[in-house]
């Protein structure tokens, strides 16, 4: 586009096909609709992409790609450079996805775990009764537990030792599959293309953002305690 020339948009789809194989005609008019992009018309009313256009909706397939930002933060972003202000900074990134998801391959029976807990086998059957823990099968339908299973286990028991009951543990699990849901809602048109980059992807997108949730979840539990404390 050296020479300035406006762009029709089946152009504007060519120039972007190789980067954006996804990218069609219906996706522009689409963005255009919610207001991200205003292209021009000629005088017989077809749209025309001038540079600025382009790189304008380079940058939002990129975000929706490479960020996975939904159109009303890309749009948010867009109006707040146009209005003047500042870039907000980018976020730090998560934990690499092989370190977060790392473990959980050794499976064990209820006696092995409760041995390697260090907690009586009746207390992981009081967890598995009251929906704290949930017993796993394999092909052959045989019970088992992994390492987070143990790692469940372990925390339930320093919960239950300062006087909650196990029932009381499970409000906090569920809070948990509440969390698991939503972020699992969040990677779902990643993991629906099957494609191990995209898996990959959706990978790091769950990593980043189950670390963030627990950051979060730590700060608001830490700010309200400590108000109780003080007050």
């Amino acid at each position: 586009m050296s020479d300035g020339r406006a762009l029709s948009i089946g152009e504007v789809i060519a120039l972007l096909k190789d980067e954006f194989p996804d990218v069609s005609i219906s996706k522009l008019r689409f963005l255009e609709s919610q207001g991200l992009i205003r292209p021009g018309r000629s005088s017989s009313g077809y749209r025309q992409f001038r540079a600025a256009d382009v790189e304008r909706v380079r940058y939002i397939l990129r975000q929706q790609r490479d960020h996975f930002l939904p159109l009303k933060v890309i749009k948010a972003k867009l109006s707040a450079w146009e209005q003047g202000e500042e870039p907000t900074v980018a976020p730090a990134a998560g934990p690499p996805p092989d370190t977060y998801f790392a473990g959980g391959r050794v499976r064990m029976s209820a006696e092995e775990m409760a041995r390697a807990v260090g907690v009586p086998v009746d207390f992981i059957r009081t967890l598995i009764q009251n929906g704290v823990l949930d017993t796993r099968r394999d092909a052959e339908g045989e019970g088992y537990f992994t390492e987070d299973d143990a790692a469940l286990a372990r925390a339930a028991n320093r919960l239950v030792a300062r006087g909650l009951e196990p029932r009381h543990v499970k409000s906090l699990r569920l809070a948990s599959n509440r969390e698991t849901d939503l972020l699992a809602q969040l990677a779902g048109p990643l993991l629906r293309h099957r494609s191990p980059a995209s898996r990959r992807r959706a990978a790091e997108v769950l990593a980043d953002c189950a670390q963030a949730a627990r950051d979060l979840r730590d700060a608001a539990v830490r700010a309200q305690l400590r108000d109780l404390l003080e007050g």
